[in-house]
């Protein structure tokens, strides 16, 4: 009896395994054929338009990311995720909230627009969506100036504009949609060692929490970007000393802290891509700028979210592990 029980679940352990294994698999390709429908999507608007398929992409992204980390805007029912008010889509005085049909939704002041040519205006149809966006920057022009103006005009947060741009960037310049890779900050062969350090208590400046993980190196050991991004934020810091951000393509900021010194040649506003050199470990910080060696030197490194709204700190530590593990794996 205790054979057969030992022979099952062996095997229910293997089939559990195989199944896992075949999901891995399978997720890639659907992903890819997302990004394949999303494509068409927006190059199918660009014609329409001549506006730019990157800012759609730009936006999409944008406000999928805003999606997902907040629970009062409503779960997109297609691959398109810009979300249009239902007072904004059908018109502020109109008395039919869910109204379809383009002639009163013009008729009460309201933006939706038939994007696919069935005679309705639905916001859960995806083409009606991404044109009626683009419709909206359209008026303004499509010239990334006169978008720019478009999109502060709708969005009214001078961040949410700043991370569309940035988005634009990073698409405009690699031409595809898969920019959702990692590596680790420190490349292999140099020795390092990390724990969970998130939410510890630090004094220096007054009570506060630590916003990230420390990553002890020695000093001159390179610092990489972890993502695709664009330098949001380079310089000094009496907290962090020489420090970087860097903000990637799912609204994330991600700060390396008291560097050494940063690679030559890099500035606010350049585009980044993952294990792309960035600066070196130090110690700097806690005091005027070139204050360095008031703690042993490492690596700060932490993750801010931001939701359309604020932004916050999260724990890094199990994304480090995570990339730590892939890049093992490669080897």
């Amino acid at each position: 009896m205790r054979k057969k029980i030992i022979c099952f679940t062996v095997w229910f352990m293997m089939v559990n395994c195989f199944i896992a294994q075949s999901t891995a698999y399978s997720a890639e390709p659907n992903k890819n054929e997302e990004y394949d429908k999303l494509m068409s999507l927006y190059k199918k608007v660009e014609t329409i338009t001549t506006i730019p398929w990157y800012v759609f992409a730009a936006v999409d992204q944008y406000e999928r990311n805003v999606r997902h980390s907040r629970r009062d805007i409503p779960k997109a029912n297609g691959l398109i995720e810009i979300y249009i008010k239902p007072e904004v889509w059908s018109g502020p005085i109109n008395p039919n909230i869910n109204d379809t049909d383009p002639r009163t939704i013009g008729l009460f002041g309201g933006i939706g627009q038939d994007g696919n040519g069935d005679q309705k205006a639905d916001p859960n149809n995806d083409e009606d969506v991404l044109y009626t966006f683009a419709n909206y920057l359209q008026k303004y022009g499509t010239n990334i100036d006169n978008i720019r103006i478009g999109l502060w005009n709708y969005y009214k947060r001078d961040k949410a504009v700043g991370l569309i741009l940035g988005h634009m960037k990073l698409y405009k310049k690699y031409g595809t949609l898969d920019l959702d890779k990692h590596a680790f900050p420190i490349p292999r062969g140099y020795n390092f060692t990390y724990h969970n350090t998130w939410g510890d208590a630090r004094g220096w400046g007054g009570r506060r929490i630590h916003e990230g993980t420390d990553i002890f190196a020695n000093y001159g050991v390179p610092v990489r970007s972890t993502c695709y991004g664009v330098v949001e934020m380079k310089g000094w810091n009496r907290y962090g000393g020489w420090r970087v951000g860097i903000r990637d393509i799912d609204n994330t900021y991600h700060y390396f802290a008291h560097l050494n010194g940063f690679a030559d040649g890099l500035k606010t506003g350049q585009v980044v891509e993952p294990g792309q050199l960035i600066g070196s470990v130090g110690s700097s910080g806690y005091g005027p700028p070139g204050t360095s060696g008031k703690f042993p030197p490492h690596l700060h490194y932490g993750l801010y979210k931001d939701n359309g709204r604020t932004e916050w700190s999260f724990d890094p530590y199990p994304h480090l592990k995570a990339w730590e593990r892939a890049e093992r794996k490669k080897k």
